[in-house]
C-alpha cells in the first residue's frame, strides 16, 4: 500500500500528460473530419456519376478496413516505399500521422450519416423553399442543414464517444496517449515496473470524457427537441 501510495503522484502525471496527448487527438480529429465529411458528402450524392462513384468507392474502401491497418500504412509506406519520412521524427510526427488517418477515417463515416441527414429531408420542404424564393443556398442553410442537424445529433454522438475510445489505436504507431502510459508502468517507467494497476486506472480518463460528451449531447438533443412536431 506504501508502494502505491508513493507510486500513484508520478503515475497521475504521466496518465494526465498521455491523456491530454488524446484529448488533442479527438480535438483535431474532429475539427478535421466535421466540414471534410459535409464535403464528400456532396461528393457522393453529386448527379455527375463518375465523381459519385469514385467518392463511394474510396468511402467503401476506408470504412471498409480496419483504423489500425490505415494507421500503419499512413505512417510507414511513404518511408518504406519512398525511402523518406513524410511525417517527420519524434513525437509531433507520430501525432500528425494520427491526425491525418483519423480525419480521413471519421471523416469517411461522418460522410455517410450527413448523406443519410441530407437526403431525410422531405423533398417538399426544399421546393417549398423555392416557391418563397430562396436560392439554393439558402434552402439548403435555412432549412435543410437545420433539420438534417436534428437528425444526425444521435449517430453523430455515437460514433464521436467512438472516437474517444478509437484514439487508443494511435499507441500501435508508438504515439505516447494515455494507454501508452499506463502500459509503460509495466515494462519500466520512471523507477516503476511491474505494476498493472495504472493501465486499469486509464479506463476511469475514458469513462469521464465519455460521460461528460453523453451529458452533452443529451442536452444538445433537447435543445433542437422543436423540431418535433
Amino acid at each position: 500500500m506504501d508502494g502505491f501510495f508513493q507510486q500513484f503522484p508520478i503515475v497521475f502525471h504521466a496518465l494526465n500528460v498521455g491523456f491530454l496527448q488524446t484529448l488533442k487527438l479527438f480535438a483535431v480529429t474532429l475539427l478535421g473530419a466535421i466540414p471534410l465529411g459535409l464535403i464528400i458528402s456532396f461528393g457522393s450524392m453529386s448527379k455527375f456519376k463518375p465523381l459519385s462513384m469514385v467518392v463511394r468507392f474510396i468511402v467503401w474502401i476506408v470504412r471498409g478496413t480496419p483504423l489500425m491497418l490505415q494507421l500503419l500504412i499512413i505512417f510507414y509506406f511513404p518511408g518504406l516505399v519512398f525511402g523518406q519520412q513524410l511525417w517527420g521524427g519524434g513525437e509531433a510526427g507520430r501525432f500528425f500521422a494520427s491526425a491525418i488517418a483519423f480525419i480521413i477515417n471519421y471523416a469517411c463515416y461522418f460522410s455517410e450519416i450527413f448523406r443519410g441527414g441530407i437526403q431525410g429531408v422531405p423533398h417538399g420542404q426544399q421546393e417549398a423553399g423555392q416557391v418563397l424564393g430562396l436560392s439554393k443556398s439558402q434552402i439548403f442553410f435555412k432549412i435543410t442543414l437545420l433539420q438534417m442537424i436534428k437528425r444526425i445529433v444521435p449517430p453523430m454522438a455515437n460514433e464521436i464517444i467512438t472516437l474517444v475510445k478509437d484514439t487508443s489505436l494511435a499507441r500501435i504507431i508508438a504515439l505516447q496517449e494515455v494507454i501508452w502510459a499506463g502500459q509503460a508502468f509495466l515494462k519500466g517507467s520512471e523507477g516503476i515496473s511491474g505494476a498493472i494497476w495504472p493501465l486499469f486506472f486509464t479506463g476511469v480518463y475514458y469513462l469521464a470524457f465519455s460521460g461528460i460528451l453523453t451529458l452533452l449531447f443529451g442536452w444538445v438533443e433537447k435543445k433542437l427537441s422543436y423540431f418535433k412536431a
